[in-house]
């Protein structure tokens, strides 16, 4: 009987710990994808982001990263999207530009993007849209960022920001989240 109960308690703990290692889904302009399991869900931080998740640090790195998505009507389209990230990183003297700033197309379900990745010192504000907010650079970050035209007017972004090494860490998990979404 003892055995019994210990093989049923394993076994309902092996079910809890799968359900957890699942991720978290987010429905995303008509589509479903899934975060990867280590991911940690935060509560947005604002009104215009949709989720945002905590991605846990690299050994050396002193800050985990972030990524948040947002799905806004408009705002200026994908090219002015684009460059308004690249204007948020400086690039290191001697670096080539096109070196330190990467653009790809990218499939996210149904829809087509752009993927840019970024390499820089990071000019972090913490009211990005205040123009009088304090600006704190922090250098060795890299940014990952997707954006598509999900409808008419709606543009679907995703920021994943933080130092180069946890960046590096995560990205394969951010590549493969991209391709969950169905």
């Amino acid at each position: 009987m003892r055995r019994l109960g210990l093989a049923l308690l394993v076994a309902a703990f092996g079910q809890f710990a799968l359900a957890e290692d699942k991720g978290t889904a987010l429905k995303l302009a008509g589509l479903t994808g899934t975060a990867p399991a280590g991911w940690k869900e935060e509560t947005p931080s604002n009104k215009m982001r949709l989720a945002q998740f905590k991605l846990p640090k690299a050994e050396k790195d002193k800050d985990d990263a972030e990524l948040s998505v947002f799905v806004s009507p408009g705002g200026g389209g994908v090219e002015a999207n684009l460059k308004r990230q690249e204007v948020k990183f400086e690039i290191a003297e001697g670096v080539k530009k096109e070196d330190a700033v990467k653009l790809e197309k990218v499939k996210v379900g149904t829809f087509d993007g752009k993927y840019q990745d970024i390499t820089g010192t990071f000019l972090f504000k913490s009211a990005p849209f205040d123009p009088n907010a304090k600006v704190t650079k922090k250098e060795g970050y890299r940014q990952l960022y997707v954006i598509f035209e999900a409808k008419e007017g709606e543009v679907v972004s995703m920021f994943f920001v933080g130092a180069a090494a946890t960046t590096e860490k995560h990205k394969k998990g951010f590549e493969e989240f991209l391709k969950s979404f169905k």
